[in-house]
């Protein structure tokens, strides 16, 4: 593709032919991914204020709100492997148009649904459909963006989804009680296609220089990578920290401060809306510390675990159920530093290669969105075993066990990655 004449350009290079990139074209190549990936949060974060209206219009329990919400997880994770090896194979711009479609299609039947299957079933494609969302994102990120500034620029494309989040709180909760939950979602099966639209009409095409591979060679990286050390020594911590954020923020936070806060739903809200402005801060803060960092020479994945120690230090405060004006800093920090995970990304580009980039993404994506799905349906089932309050809420303790058995994961998780630190160590060397 040739750059357009006369137009301004910015100091960062194509990583592969050493040539310079017009704004323009920068900004075509990558703002488009970004607002599908801030499609995906916001409807990844819904369920956590149309709750109370999903059990009042189908009658979930716990376990089957859970289910509904996690069936998004499911989908998204189940579909990764696959998702890697067509963005390696045929690159971000045509998956993310067709997912995008699926994505959509989704929404609809969701936003028709009777019960709690269907509301499963259109859950589940709209997971599938946002796959991509992020993934699809990093490729181009790989494409267009060289090594050494990558971290800050998938801390860029993921401060879209940090919007999406925002937007899923109190502004969704408005116009949810102005309209009403379905058709709120009609609304939002069109945005999709929409933006389905303009990745094709406007995201320019680029071929990667690597040699092309059959479907038989694609499997067998990915194979490669699960059969690799370091995939195995860092995988743990990122699924089990970014995982819980993505369980707790996306729905159980709402009825943490619902039950253990003893907040009212418009507040309940506003509270949301203030994680997620901390998840915004977050994402810019990390990816810029971490870019200040390695470029004066510390490890990037040395500042991860200065963030994650930050991370997991305030949820021994929400697990003891602290309620008092240390309940809202617990969560800001909670929803800041909840998806630091994503400093590794870069880390693990780097050591498979960009060829293998969107395979090695997608099966670290794997892992955390599995855990996701895991943790967001375990702590409904485990809440669900106490007995319900007459209010209809549950005790606080129930919600002390089930956020407890999350904790206790990621430390198990954080020791495991200390265990093979001289591994990591190693192939952080330069």
């Amino acid at each position: 593709m040739s750059l357009p004449p006369g137009g301004y350009y910015v100091t960062i290079n194509n990583p592969e032919t050493g040539s310079r990139l017009a704004f323009g074209t920068l900004i075509c190549a990558l703002a488009p991914f970004s607002l599908g990936y801030f499609l995906s949060y916001l409807l990844r974060g819904a369920n956590a204020i149309i709750e109370q209206d999903l059990v009042a219009d189908i009658g979930l329990s716990p376990a089957e709100l859970g289910l509904v919400t996690a069936a998004y997880l499911g989908a998204f994770a189940v579909f990764q492997l696959p998702l890697g090896i067509l963005l390696d194979k045929y690159g971000p711009r045509r998956v993310q148009i067709a997912l995008l479609s699926v994505a959509a299609v989704g929404t609809l039947l969701f936003s028709m649904s009777q019960s709690a299957g269907a509301l499963t079933a259109g859950r589940a494609m709209i997971g599938l459909g946002f796959a991509g969302g992020l993934m699809a994102s990093f490729k181009a990120v790989v494409i267009w963006i060289p090594e050494e500034r990558r971290a800050l620029a998938n801390a860029l494309v993921m401060s879209s989804g940090a919007m999406g989040l925002l937007l899923a709180t109190q502004p969704l909760e408005i116009v949810t009680q102005i309209y009403g939950w379905r058709s709120v979602f009609v609304a939002l099966a069109a945005v999709i296609l929409l933006v389905a639209l303009l990745i094709l009409t406007v995201v320019p095409e680029r071929k990667s220089s690597a040699p092309a591979q059959s479907f038989f060679d694609q499997f067998r990286g990915v194979g490669a990578i699960f059969s690799d050390r370091r995939y195995w020594a860092i995988t743990p911590l990122l699924a089990t920290t970014a995982g819980s954020h993505v369980a707790i923020q996306t729905l159980w936070a709402g009825p943490w401060l619902r039950d253990v806060g003893g907040l009212g739903r418009s507040v309940v809200a506003e509270h949301l809306l203030i994680m997620a402005m901390a998840f915004f801060v977050g994402i810019l803060l990390t990816g810029v510390v971490a870019d200040w960092f390695v470029r004066r020479g510390v490890k990037l994945l040395n500042v991860m675990i200065f963030f994650t120690l930050l991370y997991l230090s305030s949820q021994v405060g929400i697990v003891l159920g602290i309620n008092n004006e240390f309940m809202l800093p617990l969560w800001f920090v909670f929803g800041m530093l909840g998806q630091v995970a994503v400093l590794a990304y870069p880390w693990l580009a780097t050591q498979f290669g960009a060829a293998q980039s969107g395979r090695v993404h997608t099966a670290a994506n794997l892992a955390i969105f599995g855990a996701a799905f895991s943790l967001q349906y375990v702590i409904g089932a485990i809440i669900e075993l106490f007995p319900a309050a007459a209010s209809g809420g549950y005790p606080p303790h129930s919600y002390q066990v089930a956020f407890g058995v999350t904790l206790l994961l990621q430390l198990l998780a954080l020791a495991w990655y200390f265990l093979h630190l001289r591994l990591l160590n190693i192939a952080s060397a330069p």
